[in-house]
């Protein structure tokens, strides 16, 4: 690999995040059994996520709004002001929890910031990526931070003509097969995939990837081999 810059996906590639967003659905499911059981709640509420993706895009503000928007729909509008209260609260919380870094994140920026343009490339609200960003300490091994409405192979197109390289100097690292991996190898580009113990239902994918640019590692630390001869 010729490569001149690797982006690394924020959430769960370099900090946990997903858990949160379980724990809190766990939470909102809780909050309305006495209307429907709580895995149908769950299911309910992913509906609502997904049909809502076009209109508020991913993070945490969408979600609040999309719990609140499910707890109307399955309580026929009947659902209590303390109980929306509690649901903004439990937004509240999730937008002020620690950045728990994973495991080897700042070895491999390290060994790598010298020889390569590093980037995040990362879906979500600008507001609250740019937050976790400041609060993780890492930014300053980042050349562009880039925070992107969705992760299509236009998306990734824009990210490469706004760095100056040409698809195969780049290298995508993430957790997503669907946002991470095969868009960025369908415009001719690298990834590697480094799954999280947990994934969003909408980020998961049945496919079995072989490609000469793509690469699967266990732990972030595995990239390195791939990349420094």
């Amino acid at each position: 690999m010729k490569l001149k810059v690797i982006a690394f996906d924020a959430d769960d590639t370099l900090w946990v995040n997903e858990p949160y967003f379980q724990n809190t659905e766990k939470r909102f499911c809780s909050l309305l059994e006495d209307f429907l059981p709580q895995h149908t709640t769950s299911s309910e509420l992913f509906k609502v996520e997904v049909a809502n993706l076009t209109l508020y895009g991913y993070g945490i503000k969408g979600y609040i709004l999309s719990m609140i928007e499910a707890a109307l729909k399955i309580t026929d509008k009947k659902i209590g002001i303390e109980a929306i209260d509690l649901i903004l609260e439990y937004g509240k919380e999730m937008l002020n929890e620690p950045i728990e870094l994973l495991n080897g994140v700042e070895d491999v920026l390290a060994a790598l910031k010298n020889d390569f343009r590093l980037v995040v490339a990362t879906k979500g609200d600008l507001l609250d990526q740019e937050r976790k960003l400041k609060k993780s300490g890492l930014s300053h091994y980042f050349h562009h931070i880039e925070i992107m409405s969705d992760k299509q192979e236009d998306d990734y197109t824009k990210l490469l003509k706004h760095l100056d390289i040409n698809a195969d100097e780049f290298l995508m690292v993430g957790n997503s097969l669907k946002s991470d991996v095969m868009p960025v190898l369908n415009i001719g580009g690298h990834a590697i995939h480094v799954p999280f113990h947990t994934t969003w239902a909408h980020e998961h994918v049945e496919t079995s990837l072989t490609h000469k640019n793509f690469k699967q590692a266990d732990t972030l630390s595995d990239i390195l081999p791939y990349i420094i001869a």
